[in-house]
């Protein structure tokens, strides 16, 4: 079987990136796979690419490529949907590749991995390839005018798939996608080649982009908490984004200096919650929460905010980490000076952590995505034998029709 993802930039580095390689790499096992990335802006991708996976680039657009030249560069995409977070970074350039690449793929499954890559499939995609639609984002974080953009395209697909069981039933609650299968199946995530955490370190670590809504800051008032009462531990944080500058004035202000590090970005991560004790997220929202198995393959349990939309679908409070109100500094400083305090429960759910993160192994979640392929095959096939004779209908019809036209006498 052939299989094409279709993913923004596979030379960057994010959680959409992450997962869709592993996918890939996973599916090569048995199938022939293809990563189609709308653009690309070095040489090599910064994650490691599978050697049976195949990598094809659209639009070029280091300065020096041809594409940089290409007029339709520096046109708005038209077919891209403009209510889309990347829109503007899009242009009838990518129009053009996209529509030429689906219109002549001769793929069996393929996959798109955001919204407006989802259009460009539906718009585009051959209908003899099931057409399937990842959701990396929640449905609640689309604005009200990208859902109504997409909802008509997506009502084209096969099915849509979501990361959490819960993104799932606001999809089925809040977009009418007559025939379109929704469902959930998560990100996979390989385990790492580091080993496991011993527990004994006396490091929180926490990862993600420095953006407002992974609450950072709400983490660094926490740890304020904390250092009061075990200044010896150490709160490092991994990552890059706009919100450096003031997580590093917030540090400063509240002389954490020596006990909180802006520690920059770190690809893999692994490695690096393997030497901390703890893992913490505060997130305000997680459409999956990809640190928060990677720090759990690494036998680290995790104090989350109990956020929509992934961690309560990940953690079990009290077994294998934490969860904690949304929003709520001294709930976050209590579990993680809780853990601290008590070497013992910190490594027994460490270990818990480790076991439960199998459930993301790539095999399983592979299987789940084949058992999806064959199951919309085998829908397809009863809707046609359905369909069948309506269309019989539909051509007896037409061909009466041109035979009585035939037959009518001229005028």
């Amino acid at each position: 079987m052939k299989v094409v993802f279709l993913l923004h930039n596979a030379y960057g580095v994010g959680g959409t990136i992450r997962t869709t390689l592993n996918l890939a790499a996973a599916l090569a096992d048995r199938h022939h796979v293809t990563v189609v990335s709308l653009q690309r802006h070095r040489e090599t991708p910064r994650f490691t690419l599978d050697p049976r996976v195949t990598l094809v680039p659209l639009v070029d657009l280091r300065p020096e490529s041809a594409d940089a030249a290409d007029p339709l560069l520096a046109e708005p995409a038209r077919a891209f949907p403009s209510a889309e977070g990347r829109h503007r970074q899009y242009s009838r350039l990518h129009d053009a590749r996209a529509a030429a690449c689906l219109r002549d793929c001769d793929a069996d499954v393929i996959i798109g991995t955001r919204p407006g890559l989802n259009v460009y499939l539906a718009r585009y995609g051959p209908r003899g390839a099931l057409r399937i639609a990842q959701e990396h984002l929640r449905h609640d974080a689309h604005s009200k005018r990208l859902r109504g953009q997409l909802a008509p395209h997506y009502r084209k697909l096969d099915a849509l798939v979501t990361t959490t069981e819960a993104d799932a039933a606001v999809y089925r609650e809040r977009m009418a996608l007559p025939g379109v299968r929704v469902l959930a199946v998560p990100n996979m995530v390989p385990a790492p080649d580091v080993q496991p955490s011993d527990g004994t370190a006396k490091v929180v670590a926490a990862a993600g982009r420095l953006v407002p809504g992974k609450r950072f800051d709400l983490l660094v008032q926490a740890f304020a908490t904390v250092a009061e009462q075990h200044p010896d531990w150490r709160l490092r944080i991994y990552g890059g984004g706009t919100q450096k500058e003031p997580l590093q004035d917030l540090i400063d202000e509240l002389g954490l200096g020596g006990n909180v590090e802006l520690a920059g970005v770190r690809s893999p991560i692994e490695a690096e919650f393997a030497r901390a004790s703890i893992a913490a997220s505060a997130s305000d929202a997680e459409s999956f929460g990809m640190t928060l198995v990677e720090a759990m393959r690494c036998g680290v349990p995790v104090v989350s905010t109990d956020c929509p939309l992934g961690p309560a679908e990940i953690i079990t409070d009290g077994h294998d980490g934490r969860l904690v109100p949304r929003g709520d500094a001294p709930a976050l400083a209590k579990a993680l000076i809780e853990l601290i305090e008590d070497p013992g429960a910190r490594r027994a759910m460490g270990a818990a952590a480790l076991e439960s993160a199998r459930r993301y192994d790539p095999a399983p979640i592979a299987a789940r995505h084949e058992r999806l392929f064959a199951e919309l095959r085998t829908a397809r096939r009863k809707r046609a034998v359905r369909q069948a004779p309506k269309r019989a209908v539909r051509r007896a019809r037409k061909l009466a029709g041109r035979v009585l036209r035939r037959l009518r006498p001229a005028r």
